[in-house]
């Protein structure tokens, strides 16, 4: 166990019993900076993770956290909080702890030492299936119950990550990305709940958050997908309504009361001035509300009073069918079934840059600007 990283001594902090309270502090803050520098490091198989995830949750899949102790706990507060923030079901992001709910407030003794406890919590009690993603999450990447529960959902079929703050551990060893977050020894040694857990909960954000974000969750860097179960959150979905069409406060209640208070019926309801059915039919069929499809309508074209249309655009990868319409006109862009483009971010526009289409249509035809119908 000396060998392993996270139980190593700090030579920083040989001599802590004989700081104040100001020198204590100013170490760990110290400590602490070395965090992000370690997440940095990591950002490449992060980027993986989340894509992979985001594949696995597009085709009906759940990510599934396992861990013991700090690392379990920060499992299942990353994935409570998937609910409210992106309105996801709550069988979609599950955590689960060593030692079952009741560790999450008091130690259970010798739970994180049952491998085939992690093991059966895959097979019986979430029954993992090839379709989920599976994170084991422990700092020494070396615990019995994650190790188990990783192991049983790799043979399962299940897509597995390990995320751990040392190198070259069992868990790494036995999943498809292993994310290695070497922040060093701790102030306190082996106290991982310091810089170990806040690296590890860096990571959970960004794998969820980003997870969400491919999977169509965000309006530019708004949340439109938040569940509004508070007053707080409430006041941030009529925020959200008001910036991206510019009504009144009291438009965007009225909007808000009539979609139970999702803002993305609020939002086509009010840029298509269209009824709350039909701005679910709109959704529906543009599936914005699952797997992050957009409908999209030209800004700029040059074919007289009609306009480019997207017919379907998928996100990711991000694929578009594109029609024309003026008019009596409806005529479908020539080989755009499946067309794929870098994307512009820019706020208010995006960009599917084909140079292909200025041979087909003629000069000036490069490139698309669209913005969401929603």
């Amino acid at each position: 166990m000396a060998e392993i990283l996270t139980e190593q001594r700090n030579p920083a902090t040989m001599e802590l019993d004989r700081m104040s309270a100001l020198e204590i502090v100013t170490v760990m803050n110290a400590e602490d900076a070395k965090v992000a520098q370690a997440v940095e490091r990591a950002l490449p198989q992060i980027g993986r993770a989340v894509e992979l995830i985001v594949q696995r949750l597009a085709n009906g899949g759940r990510l599934l956290y396992f861990g013991a102790g700090t690392s379990g706990r920060l499992g299942v507060l990353d994935a409570s909080e998937c609910v409210p923030t992106f309105s996801v079901p709550p069988t979609m992001v599950q955590g689960f702890i060593a030692g079952g709910v009741q560790a999450l407030t008091t130690s259970v003794e010798r739970a994180e030492d049952d491998r085939e406890g992690g093991a059966q919590a895959v097979r019986e009690e979430v029954r993992v299936t090839s379709k989920d993603i599976v994170v084991g999450i422990a700092a020494s990447g070396r615990t019995p119950y994650v190790l188990g529960a990783l192991e049983e959902a790799g043979w399962i079929g299940a897509a597995t990550i390990a995320l751990v703050c040392t190198e070259g551990s069992p868990l790494a060893e036995s999943a498809d990305i292993a994310i290695e977050l070497l922040v060093g020894p701790e102030m306190l040694t082996g106290s991982t709940r310091l810089k170990a857990g806040t690296a590890q909960k860096m990571v959970l954000n960004m794998l969820s958050t980003a997870t969400m974000i491919r999977l169509g969750k965000a309006y530019q860097n708004l949340m439109v997908d938040l569940r509004a179960s508070s007053n707080k959150l409430r006041a941030r979905a009529r925020r959200i309504v008001r910036t991206v069409t510019g009504c009144s406060e009291e438009e965007a209640e009225v909007l808000l009361e009539e979609t139970g208070y999702r803002v993305k019926p609020a939002l086509v309801m009010a840029l298509a001035g269209v009824d709350r059915e039909e701005a679910e039919r709109r959704l529906e069929a543009a599936g914005a509300g699952c797997g992050g499809q957009w409908r999209l309508k030209a800004m700029s074209c040059d074919r007289g009073s009609g306009y480019w249309h997207a017919v379907s655009v998928t996100c990711p990868p991000r694929r578009l069918v594109v029609e024309y319409k003026g008019g009596n006109t409806r005529q479908r862009l020539p080989g755009s079934d499946g067309l794929e483009g870098p994307w512009d971010e820019t706020p208010g526009r995006g960009a599917w840059k084909a140079p292909e289409r200025k041979q087909r249509e003629g000069k000036g035809h490069e490139h698309l600007r669209w913005k969401p119908l929603i």
